[in-house]
Parts: C-alpha cells; structure tokens; sequence
C-alpha cells in the first residue's frame, strides 16, 4: 500500500524542525545586533552606536553594572556604600589589572571618571553627572563620589555603557576580547567563570556582531545567531513577519520618551494651541494596536507612572473623552485655529523603515480628519515636528524634564529652565520632586512634547538561550546566556 502523500508532508515536518527552534547547545553562542560592526568605543569620544555600547557594556565595565533584569550588580567596584544624607558614595575595587597588566587603582579609576563627566568629554551623558562635586580616591582601592544633592539614581546613571571605562583600546570585563579568533566584524568574547567544587573554571564564549535589520532577522531564522539584539519601533513589523516562534520575539519593559517635538521656531507646530489640538487628536489605541506590543499603553504626558518620588501624572482633561466623542470639537477647533492657513502641511522628521510608516500612516488619518496634510521631512527639507525615541538611562523624573530646557529644545519655555535649576539645587526632597511635577505639567501644559507611548526596544532569543531577560534601560548583559555554559574551544 502506497503511504498517503500527507503522511509523508507530516513526517518530513517532525523530522525537520522549523528553524529557530529546540536549538542545541552547540559551540560558540553567537550574539548579533542591529547595526554596525561592534568596536570597543571611548565612550569619552561621543554617542555610542548600538553596537558599541553593547560591547562596552561587556567588555569595558565601569564601577557597577546591571543585571539580566536592569539590577546593579558589581562591577570594576566589588562594594559600594552610600552615605545617610546620600551626599557620599564610596566604592572599593576589587583587585584587578588592566589587559596591558597595569593594576586597577583608585587614583586611575577617579581620573577616567572625571574625564568622562568633565567639559572636553563628548558623552551625551555627561550632563546627568551635574550634581557630582567631587570624585576622590581615598586609598589604592578606595575612592569616593560627593554630591552637591542626593541622588538616588546615581548607581543607575554610573551602570550605563556611556560610563564604560576603555583604557588604552581596552576594558576590564566581565568579557576580555580574543583578537586572535575575532574576525570578519565579529568579536569573540570570553570569560572564565569559577565552578563549585571544581579546580577549573568554566569558559564562557560567544561571538559579537553587527548586521543590518533583514540580515540579522536572516540569521535568526537560519540558526545562524542565538541572539539579535537592537530592534526599535521603526523595523519591528519585519521581525513581526518573520517564520520565527512566538516566544523568540520579546521586549523590554522599557522607560523613556517616545514622541514629538516641534523642530523648529516657527511654522505649523510652533502656535502651542495648535501642538495641543494635535495631541488631543491621535488615536492612540489604535496606533498602539497598529504596532501589535504587548503591554504598550498610550501615553499623554511628559513623565511616565512610577518615577523616583514623583506621583503618577496628571492626565489632559481631553484623555478621558473617547476619540470618537472628542473628534467634532477638535475639527472645530482646528477651523478656527487654522482660518488663515491655505491647504496645511505637517512635515515629520521620522526613521526609515515600516514601523515608522505606521506611525506616519496613523498621524495621516487623525490629523487628515482636521484638514491636516502630513508628509514625511525629506532629507535637507525643514521638519516641523521630529521624533524623540530614547530610553531614560535612570528613574528620575529630572532626565524627562531636562530635554525640554532651553539648551536641548529647538522650542522651550524658560519658566521650566527656572523650575529645573530650582530643582537641581534646592536640598529639600520634597521640594524638588514638587518642582519637577510644576515643570512636567508646564511641558505638558505647552505641548511642548506630543507624548505617544513607551519606547518599543525588541530582542529575538533563541530557546537555546536561558539566561536573557527584558529590562527598563534596554541594556544587556551578555553573561550567562546559556544555563549550561559553552566549555567548547572553539
């Protein structure tokens, strides 16, 4: 008897599973992100590109770094202490030298540390460290923070890539490079890790690279990378798309800003009236829904739920009006606001890629239905309104206010620059959390910022990775990503 031609189909599709799935443990883990080839960046030098900030991130530590799951955990400091007032942080290294063989000391490590926060420095982080007076070191293995206000956040500004200490082209861990096996962009990476009752450590290898988003996706689903890191917004439909199993495609729980602002002094979007009217009028559950996160929520204020000693923000009056009910009175409104204008034109300064061409489609349809024409800012043309998507290196309500001052804003009110300085120096907690919340309702109160949702950052992981988790600083941790970890040379 002839088998039946769909018994064959079913068990050629047992035989051969889907790629992506039930993968092995088999030689090098091979970790790839979305972008350019890693290189071990001077965090000093400027912004860091996804890629390198991933390799700092591993390979060039700074005092402490995070966790899996966005915890502090040690870093080049083995133990840290904070004052009762929190004007004062002292770490103790532990013991360690560079990969040239120079001892880590106190002294090197405070001088690296003002380097990178000093005014030569081109970090874009620079600027968070305001509040540090003075880094000491106080013997060879102990060195010291003072503050001119407590922060509590300060663990979380220092575990940031921007804070990887790169000292002569290299870092201190918890990666060290092997150049002899990296090549072709890809770095290979190592680290040994001690094993209980065992005289020999276990070898943690993988491999580090960059790609661009389809090639990356590709490799994932060939089998080809265990790990792709550095999604955003703008490329996930094409990972959404992809013959990928549901569980590989995950996100993090991220924190920070994703929304509008005006790009420039005058046009359209420079009349805040108009900026509100534009607010008030997106159908954010439907774009949410559009870009298929789960657990993304609109959002329509400046600073999100859940910050450092703030309260939950206070919502437009407008929010609780469904869209549908609320549309009649802001396409009266949008008739009067914009009598004089002839056939009005929003331009937006977006991303390349289909998550972008959502967005843009979404805004299309609400501010269409106000006599709004919106067209995407081609390259060399004047943008009306630009994207802001950054993940908050810390939970301080301070990094949300602080982009809409006067020197970061293309557009800004100086009443919030006057609350912002008050809240930086005032040493009454409560003072300045009531200062902040004053300046994220006048931001929101201006429409200085078009708020839209979280920050969308997605990762494929493979089932052969265990030791991966989503977090809210969207920062990775390469270590431990196999519960068995690789013992294999190659």
């Amino acid at each position: 008897m002839r088998p039946n031609i769909l018994s064959i189909i079913a068990l050629a599709l047992f035989a051969f599973p889907s790629s992506g799935c039930d993968r092995q443990p088999e030689g090098v883990v091979q970790v790839v992100v979305i972008g350019e080839d890693p290189a071990l960046a001077d965090p000093r030098r400027g912004p860091l590109e996804t890629s390198e900030a991933v390799l700092v991130t591993n390979a060039a530590q700074g005092l402490v770094r995070f966790d899996a799951r966005g915890q502090i955990e040690p870093g080049l400091a083995e133990t840290w202490n904070v004052s009762d007032d929190g004007l004062s942080y002292i770490f103790r290294l532990a013991k360690g030298e560079w990969p040239n063989g120079r001892e880590i000391t106190a002294d090197h490590v405070a001088r690296m540390l003002r380097r990178l926060i000093g005014p030569q420095s081109r970090s874009p982080l620079k600027d968070a460290f305001w509040m540090v007076d003075e880094i000491v070191p106080m013997t060879e293995r102990v060195l010291e923070i003072r503050l001119s206000q407590p922060r509590p956040h300060l663990l979380q500004l220092l575990a940031q890539p921007e804070m990887g200490l790169v000292y002569e082209g290299q870092g201190s861990g918890p990666f060290s490079i092997d150049r002899d096996k990296s090549w072709q962009g890809k770095v290979r990476l190592f680290r040994e890790v001690p094993v209980a009752d065992e005289d020999q450590p276990e070898i943690e290898r993988l491999d580090l690279s960059g790609a661009g988003i389809k090639e990356a996706i590709a490799a994932f689903v060939d089998a080809t990378a265990d790990l792709v890191l550095g999604g955003t917004f703008a490329d996930l439909p094409l990972a959404q798309q992809a013959k990928i199993p549901a569980a590989a495609l995950q996100f993090d729980p991220a924190s920070g800003l994703f929304g509008l602002i005006p790009a420039r002094n005058g046009g359209l979007a420079f009349n805040p009236e108009v900026r509100e009217l534009l607010s008030a009028a997106i159908d954010r559950e439907a774009l949410v829904s559009a870009l298929s996160v789960p657990g993304l929520l609109p959002r329509t204020t400046v600073l999100e739920p859940g910050l450092d000693g703030m309260v939950d923000p206070v919502l437009p009056d407008w929010a609780a009006t469904p869209i549908a009910e609320r549309q009649p009175e802001l396409a009266a409104l949008a008739r009067r606001l914009l009598d004089d204008e002839d056939d009005p034109v929003l331009r937006i300064r977006l991303p390349e890629g289909p998550g972008a061409d959502i967005l843009l489609d979404r805004l299309s349809k609400d501010w269409g239905a106000l006599g709004i024409e919106v067209e995407r800012a081609g390259t060399g043309e004047r943008a009306d309104l630009r994207l802001i998507d950054k993940i908050a290196p810390s939970s301080s309500a301070d990094w949300f206010v602080g982009h809409f001052s006067c020197g970061s804003a293309p557009v800004c009110n100086q009443d919030v620059d006057t609350l912002l300085e008050a809240a930086r120096t005032t040493p009454v907690l409560a003072q300045r959390t009531a200062l902040l919340h004053e300046a994220s309702r006048r931001i929101d109160a201006q429409q200085l910022y078009i708020p839209i949702a979280a920050p969308i950052r997605w990762s494929l992981v493979s089932s052969r990775i265990s030791g991966f988790a989503g977090n809210r600083f969207s920062i990775h941790t390469l270590t431990g990503l196999e519960q068995r970890l690789n013992r294999a040379g190659e």
